[in-house]
């Protein structure tokens, strides 16, 4: 085994998990190898871990830097025996618990920008993508793809210049070295726990994610394909969605769209 296994395995001890964690070099992207192991039958808990990502992937098809020694590039694949409308909130979820590891093994809570950004004093310190597949003749969710990203390293004059202003790292935010084989473990027990969870105590998970949301009372743009509307965001509602306030009073739970804060990642 390579060094950052060892280490990541002795964080675990004897947790359910550790048996199943896979470390590469470099991979592509862990969601698409994910993706591709799960449908070969990987079991749920199957974590997948790269110190790199040749080709890292985010939200709405955009891509995610992921250099070598930088960052963690996690993805874990679940099998909850459920309808997908029964784990829309799975997004919310994950956050909530990489909020936990942060907070267990930095010391610092991040706040979520609704939904799969961690941020920290208006710049990004990482992301989330789940993806799910669907068993085509029961309409059940076959495997859902969790992953999870988060800049551990860099300094600010690691960040390209033209998202400098808008991201940060962990050790930005700490001034000290950061363990990134801690930080993993961390968010692996809290992944599992979140496995555990998600459908009995999903309104606690939403509750605890409301608490962490910082696009919560901001005034807010939504934009969808050429259509742009400015609203107040003012909820999270029981399968995820975002509740916003209109100019013209009307209301809407926003699925769809890209959300954007004013303030935030320089929308003024």
């Amino acid at each position: 085994m390579n060094e950052p296994i060892q280490r990541i395995k002795a964080y675990l001890g004897n947790h359910p998990w550790s048996s199943t964690v896979q470390y590469f070099d470099v991979v592509d992207s862990t969601n698409t190898l994910a993706k591709e192991l799960a449908a070969q039958g990987a079991p749920g808990g199957t974590v997948l871990i790269a110190d790199r990502q040749s080709a890292g992937r985010g939200r709405m098809g955009r891509s995610f830097l992921s250099p070598g020694g930088m960052g963690i590039y996690m993805t874990v694949i679940l099998r909850p025996n459920c309808m997908p409308s029964e784990i829309m909130h799975l997004t919310c979820a994950t956050a909530v618990a990489a909020c936990d590891a942060v907070q267990a093994a930095l010391g610092f809570r991040p706040a979520i920008k609704w939904t799969n950004d961690l941020i920290w004093k208006n710049q990004k310190l990482g992301g989330i993508l789940t993806e799910l597949s669907l068993n085509p003749k029961t309409f059940r969710v076959e495997y859902a793809i969790v992953g999870i990203g988060i800049n551990c390293c860099q300094t600010e004059m690691d960040f390209d210049a033209s998202i400098r202003s808008m991201a940060c790292s962990a050790q930005m935010i700490t001034g000290t070295a950061v363990d990134r084989d801690l930080l993993t473990s961390e968010l692996i027990k809290a992944l599992y726990t979140m496995d555990a969870e998600l459908l009995p105590r999903k309104a606690g998970i939403l509750d605890r994610y409301r608490q962490d949301c910082f696009t919560l009372g901001k005034e807010i743009s939504i934009v969808r394909g050429e259509d742009i509307r400015h609203a107040t965001a003012t909820d999270i509602d029981d399968q995820g969605a975002l509740v916003v306030t209109y100019e013209d009073g009307t209301t809407e739970a926003v699925n769809s769209g890209e959300v954007s804060i004013r303030g935030l990642y320089g929308y003024v």
